[in-house]
């Protein structure tokens, strides 16, 4: 070593700048829990990660994909100038869609009532370009859809546009509480700001209640065994928590000798969460008040394209839809639901229970 040269400093030493934190690694190949996936969390930094994803036919945590997209356009028809509703925002791949359809001189009015993701939706779409002259968020429930354009001081749209589907990021995340698949606090809430919760409305629930919730809401064809086994093991101790529950629907369906059926045990979990989520954000009774202020709402040749995801939702717009068209307050509607095509089920398997009705205002 030459004397007249100083050795580098040794990092560590008091005064030395902190050394960067690493960046966490996955335990294994592949990432499993949602807090883990932070590639798929940032698609700005890791593009090539999330396409990667996407093209294996799965959904990026904290990501949501539009479903049947180019239906819903040659339903709306939208053109330049159009002013519509959004009654669902969720991640905002329909609004995108919408608003590049209805540019220049038309807006958007996003209806969203999550407090959690509506901003990150709203940083989103800012992102790309669209303002608040076009693009017009609000925190509301589509069940308030006719207060809202009265505020907006719009008499009637062009369109509207409901997807009454949970969002994936909102079912993704396992501190949500809509999933079985990791432990998290039982809520189930679209607005956690809004009681009940999941869990508060289970603990008061009688018997009677909850084979009424499971049967009318999921078509759980356990309804009153999984109702009082929930209920007793709620007495014991209170089910606060996703895993628990889980626990105490396999643990009875198990006493009644079917064993070894994994894949049906998790279809009956899924209804009993569908149920409770139907229950808690009180989904029917916000689509049935959707559906009478509906024609109201709409201009003359105004059209509605509704997203269903289970037969109670389904069965509720093509009635009202129905009765719309024999009354004349619609001049037509879809014959036949319209589903995901092949490809779409290959891109996204989330897509296979969606189901597609449109209508027109006479």
């Amino acid at each position: 070593m030459n004397p007249d040269s100083t050795p580098p400093p040794r990092s560590g030493g008091p005064g030395d700048p902190p050394r960067p934190k690493r960046r966490e690694r996955y335990s294994g190949r592949n990432p499993r829990k949602f807090s883990e996936k932070y590639k798929e969390h940032a698609p700005e930094r890791y593009g090539d990660d999330v396409a990667k994803v996407l093209a294996s036919g799965k959904t990026p945590a904290g990501m949501h994909r539009p479903i049947l997209v180019r239906e819903i356009l040659e339903a709306l028809q939208l053109s330049p100038g159009a002013v519509v509703v959004d009654c669902t925002l969720g991640y905002g791949g329909h609004a995108r869609e919408l608003l590049q359809a209805v540019v220049p001189g038309g807006r958007v009015i996003g209806l969203d009532v999550d407090p959690i993701e509506q901003p990150r939706t709203v940083e989103r779409l800012r992102a790309a370009g669209f303002g608040p002259d076009v693009f017009v968020p609000v925190r509301r429930n589509f069940a308030g859809l006719s207060q809202v354009l009265a505020e907006q001081g719009i008499e009637g749209v062009d369109g509207l546009l409901a997807d009454l589907g949970v969002s994936s990021m909102q079912l993704d995340d396992p501190a949500r509480g809509f999933t079985f698949k990791e432990d998290g606090p039982l809520d189930l809430r679209l607005n956690p700001n809004k009681p009940p919760s999941a869990a508060e409305w289970l603990a008061r629930a009688s018997v009677d209640d909850l084979t009424t919730a499971l049967a009318d809401n999921a078509d759980e064809p356990d309804a009153a065994l999984l109702a009082s086994a929930m209920v007793v093991a709620g007495q014991q101790e209170p089910i606060t928590r996703t895993g628990r529950l889980t626990q105490v629907i396999r643990e009875a369906l198990r006493s009644t000798g079917r064993r070894g059926d994994r894949e049906g045990e998790n279809a009956c979990i899924r209804r009993v969460f569908q149920a409770l989520r139907i229950e808690v954000n009180d989904e029917f009774g916000v689509l049935e008040s959707l559906l009478r202020s509906l024609p109201f709402c709409l201009k003359p040749g105004g059209r509605v394209a509704i997203l269903t995801f289970h037969s109670g939702e389904d069965r509720r717009v093509k009635k009202a839809f129905q009765e719309g068209l024999r009354s004349g307050v619609y001049a037509s509607i879809a014959e036949d639901v319209i589903r995901p095509g092949s490809e779409e089920l290959r891109a996204n398997p989330r897509s296979a229970p969606a189901k597609l009705r449109w209508a027109v205002r006479t």
